[in-house]
């Protein structure tokens, strides 16, 4: 019975019809799990003895120059066999990334041929995407080599070593003002997305966390007569991400609902309930079969309603969050308060996001929002 060679155990044995020592090591296993050897031969049991030490020796540091995987190779494998419990959305990105730019750049070469240089020269030849894309690019790459490196198809991740340029910057994110945000609810009035903009307005919740709302998380009446009284809110406490997990914890966060955003809310509802949609689906924002908003549809949507609110530029349902901390901002209410309604762990990171809305000074929530609409 033959046992299995694992990476880096080797042998000799003399081959009578070559009249030579070969020396044989295991070297690892292709992206299909296939075992690959390496082989010398000798014409002396002493010289393949050595030839053998020094093929081991390179498979312990990482300097070993055996693998014909090629980048395409093991971004197949990496794709195929390394995404496994992450989203259809994380999954389709990055295919795009590799597809579109990893792959027809780089994927002729062998991954033990990669070196440092090569990724600059390939990252540096595309400074005409965003800083931010770049950046994916590159963790990207790395997350591929790292997979081959933990499957013995490459001694070492060169792209460790490598830095993303800076490349375009992208479009700054806008917020509306106090104007601009009365007329995008009164555009969306005779829009199914209505609710949606109120709600995502007044509130500052992210898109992915509105899209995964369902009804039982919502409490549209409240106790007034509780002490102390409790207002209505909503439980913030899923999104449509992969686990069903918000952003971070501090995300999970239950707020209270502004009078304009309980109206809204309560004509949903009565609109679902007469469409037959509420006994089938818990959702609060989806389509007439009941199932969850896609993300393009909302930006589609929500394009038609900017329009017919008169604004220029392009704009997207996150810029709603923004707004949301602007006017929170211009209405005197600090800066740590704005940080616990958006779920920020800290200010520091509604401070780096959202500086050019904040202008910092004094008080908080729902019922601010109250006043101003």
């Amino acid at each position: 019975m033959t046992t299995r060679r694992e990476r880096g155990e080797g042998g000799l044995h003399w081959s009578e019809g070559r009249q030579r020592w070969i020396a044989t090591v295991t070297v690892g296993f292709d992206v299909h799990g296939k075992r690959l050897t390496r082989r010398v031969s000798s014409k002396t049991k002493t010289d393949a003895k050595e030839a053998l030490r020094k093929m081991v020796h390179e498979l312990g540091d990482g300097t070993s120059t055996w693998s014909q995987v090629t980048v395409k190779e093991a971004v197949d494998g990496w794709l195929r066999d390394g995404l496994h419990g992450r989203s259809t959305g994380t999954v389709k990105t990055c295919r795009h990334l590799c597809e579109t730019h990893i792959v027809p750049g780089l994927g002729k070469k062998r991954l033990v041929d990669l070196r440092a240089r090569d990724i600059d020269r390939w990252l540096d030849a595309r400074t005409d995407l965003s800083t931010s894309t770049l950046q994916r690019l590159l963790s990207t790459l790395r997350r591929v080599i790292r997979w081959a490196e933990a499957r013995d198809l490459v001694g070492r991740n060169v792209a460790m070593l490598c830095t993303a340029p800076n490349g375009t910057g992208g479009r700054a994110s806008n917020s509306l003002t106090l104007a601009q945000a009365q007329a995008v609810m009164r555009a969306a009035e005779d829009s199914h997305l209505h609710s949606y903009v109120v709600l995502a307005l007044l509130t500052g919740v992210r898109t992915e966390e509105l899209r995964a709302l369902t009804w039982d998380r919502l409490d549209l009446v409240g106790d007034p007569e509780g002490s102390p009284p409790t207002p209505p809110s909503i439980q913030v406490w899923r999104s449509v991400r992969s686990g069903g997990d918000t952003k971070t914890r501090s995300s999970r966060r239950t707020l209270g609902l502004p009078t304009r955003a309980v109206v809204a809310l309560e004509k949903e509802r009565a609109s679902q309930v007469e469409a037959g949609v509420w006994s089938e689906t818990g959702y609060v924002f989806c389509t007439s079969s009941g199932l969850p908003l896609d993300a393009a549809n909302v930006r589609r949507s929500f394009r038609t309603v900017c329009v017919k609110a008169g604004l220029e530029g392009s704009w997207t349902p996150r810029e709603l969050r923004h707004s949301f901390v602007s006017l929170m901002s211009d209405a005197g209410v600090p800066l740590e308060a704005i940080a616990r309604l958006v779920g920020h762990r800290t200010t520091a990171v509604t401070e780096t996001v959202y500086r050019k809305q904040l202008r910092p000074v004094l008080t908080s929530g729902a019922e601010v929002m109250d006043t101003l609409f």
